[in-house]
């Protein structure tokens, strides 16, 4: 997960929570439409000072919107860290399912072996 998509799905959910809309938030904070909604998107990362008035016009800090960033990208990295196989081994697993008859255990994590057709 991006900085940039963390920001943007927090304050999505803050705005959401509070039943605002992006039209709302837009003229509150004195930003287009279309750029708040790509922020929120997680598709254009804000300036600090645009991040400020977003979260000024949804009654919010930056800092608290920031702490809980934070905790949720830690989390979304946990997550992801339970599920990452090395690429090396991976490729060396993909490799070997591609022989006839070859049969390679794929991590715990993902669900079981992969084989392939014989």
């Amino acid at each position: 997960m991006l900085l940039r998509e963390a920001i943007g799905s927090g304050l999505r959910e803050v705005r959401t929570a509070r039943r605002r809309t992006l039209r709302d938030i837009s003229r509150a904070a004195r930003v287009s439409l279309g750029y708040l909604s790509e922020v929120e998107r997680g598709r254009k990362e804000p300036s600090s000072e645009l991040l400020a008035a977003i979260c000024e016009a949804l009654g919010i800090s930056v800092p608290d919107l920031l702490t809980t960033v934070a905790a949720d990208m830690a989390t979304a990295t946990a997550r992801r860290d339970d599920v990452l196989v090395p690429i090396g081994q991976r490729h060396a697993e993909l490799r070997l399912a591609g022989r006839p008859g070859s049969v390679v255990a794929a991590p715990a994590s993902s669900g079981g072996p992969v084989a392939s057709a014989a």
